[in-house]
């Protein structure tokens, strides 16, 4: 059941803050952005390191 931001449920303690978890790496690599640009610098090492290795 959905809560409004005031509520609390029964069996939380209302004195007792709720833990936040540290949001790690993986949390920042979800992000579309990020993985876009991280992307995109991949394919440009993998298309250089082929040039390399393939030229004449």
């Amino acid at each position: 059941m959905l809560q409004s931001p005031g509520e609390t449920s029964p069996v939380e303690s209302p004195t007792v803050p709720p833990s936040e978890e540290p949001r790690g790496c993986l949390f920042a690599l979800s992000q579309p952005p990020l993985m876009l640009f991280l992307g995109v610098i991949g394919a440009l090492l993998l298309l250089t390191a082929v040039h390399d290795l393939y030229r004449w």
